[in-house]
């Protein structure tokens, strides 16, 4: 069995759609789905977007054209308040309490609220001041890289090394930022070639796909990090609700990774204690083909091949031809040599 369990975060995001009452439901059934952690996102509108932000083409068929994305965010935000508690429903409810922090005043926030995992969304990969402070905390950081090249992903890495977080403490995420992701668009391999280029870093895979299908995959590729958005109805009004997974369908997702995981095993090739038990019988051994006089000489004509695999293997074959029998042999006698 391995030893390396799969982190799987419940991306709750913004699809509380600014309730405290519905955040705190997210947190339940995430927490009943037997994911790892919930994690929300920490936000103020202003220090996020210009007054004049566009929304991204999927928000805009999600939440309507007619208003800009600093409008949108701020019936998303969650008050300080609202953090405070829900972090005490995650301690009651025994899951683990995540947001990302979308500025430096929220990094403060939820370092006061004794959060020491960092998520660094895909959009502020490039944001060398927001590395910087996260870096400097030398906590846990996972590193999602949607929108990123190679090279960038080294970039932003470097900020981290060099601030204080070593590349140990990291966790890079392949991604695909768009909702839903195109299968065709996905690139799973990418998660590989991450691995390949960042030796020191573990990784993982953020999904934006819809269905479970793609997260399952991911866990057999090697991610040691699963994170998958949901929601309460993906008909709810909202960004990423219908890119989204419902309840069910995050429990399905958590059960089906568990059982990769289960499956990955530790990479060593050797018989497991199930087949130990049916080797024998599932072998063949060197057996009489016919009645065979002691003394008679072993041919390919009067021995051959049959189960059970308790007698000579049949990798002997060529060393026991020739030879003579020891004793008399009737038919399908297993041959002592």
């Amino acid at each position: 069995m391995t030893t390396n369990r799969i982190f799987i975060i419940a991306e709750a995001g913004v699809n509380h759609n600014g309730s405290l009452a519905a955040a705190k439901t997210l947190v339940e059934a995430a927490a009943t789905a037997g994911a790892d952690a919930v994690k929300f996102q920490s936000f103020r509108a202003e220090n996020l977007v210009t007054a004049g932000a566009a929304k991204a083409e999927y928000q805009k068929v999600t939440t309507g054209a007619g208003e800009n994305q600093l409008e949108m965010l701020r019936r998303l935000e969650l008050s300080d308040g609202d953090h405070v508690e829900l972090v005490a429903h995650c301690r009651k409810c025994g899951i683990e309490f995540l947001s990302t922090p979308f500025d430096l005043q929220m990094v403060d926030l939820l370092r006061g609220l004794g959060q020491t995992t960092w998520k660094i969304p895909s959009g502020e990969i490039t944001n060398l001041p927001y590395l910087r402070k996260i870096g400097s905390l030398r906590q846990t950081v996972i590193l999602s890289t949607g929108m990123a090249t190679l090279e960038e992903t080294a970039a932003a890495l470097d900020v981290l090394r060099t601030s204080g977080t070593p590349d140990g403490r990291v966790t890079v995420l392949h991604c695909t930022t768009e909702y839903p992701a195109p299968l065709d668009e996905v690139n799973l391999l990418a998660m590989q070639t991450l691995a390949a280029a960042f030796p020191g870093v573990k990784v993982g895979y953020s999904d934006h796909t819809g269905g479970i299908t793609i997260p399952i995959a991911a866990a057999a590729l090697g991610a040691t990090l699963i994170e998958k958005h949901f929601t309460l109805d993906k008909t709810l009004p909202g960004p990423d609700h219908r890119a989204s997974l419902e309840p069910h369908e995050l429990a399905a997702m958590v059960k089906a990774v568990r059982e990769v995981e289960r499956a990955l095993g530790s990479g060593e090739k050797k018989p497991t204690p199930g087949e130990l038990r049916n080797r024998a019988i599932a072998r063949k051994s060197i057996v009489a083909a016919r009645d065979i006089p002691a003394g008679t000489p072993f041919s390919a004509e009067n021995l051959t091949v049959k189960r059970p695999g308790t007698g000579v293997s049949p990798m002997r074959w060529d060393s026991v031809l020739g030879t003579r029998a020891s004793r008399n042999y009737r038919k399908d006698d297993l041959i002592n040599a």
